[in-house]
């Protein structure tokens, strides 16, 4: 069983940056893909980020490369989305999710952490 807790939302303005947290229960930690996922009201959860359990591939979506960084701390548990020059469309709720080497879905989730960007 791997635990996530999601931190580090709010509300900013355009072009401001934030940096999401996810603390993640488990002895075996970096045996996990991690992933970043949004949604926005009324609309379909979407990737974000992906890195793999060792830190050393990563992966994002189209429209968050060059501004968005995905990270890990395997010592600490620990995962991290730095997102920069923020817009409007950013706006949801972001959830961490881990998966099991092998596996090509995630088997755990987290609750989530709002992120709203003013324009």
């Amino acid at each position: 069983q791997v635990q996530l807790v999601e931190s580090g939302g709010g509300l900013v303005q355009a072009g401001s940056s934030l940096r999401l947290s996810c603390a993640a229960s488990g002895r075996t930690f970096s045996g996990y893909g991690m992933g970043w996922f949004r949604q926005a009201p009324g609309k379909e959860r979407q990737f974000v980020a992906r890195i793999s359990g060792a830190g050393a591939i990563t992966t994002y979506a189209d429209s968050v490369k060059g501004r968005f960084t995905i990270s890990r701390d395997n010592a600490k548990n620990m995962v991290y989305l730095q997102m920069n020059s923020l817009k409007p469309e950013n706006t949801a709720v972001y959830r961490c999710a881990a998966r099991a080497r092998g596996n090509h879905s995630y088997d755990y989730w987290g609750h989530g952490t709002q992120v709203t960007v003013s324009s």
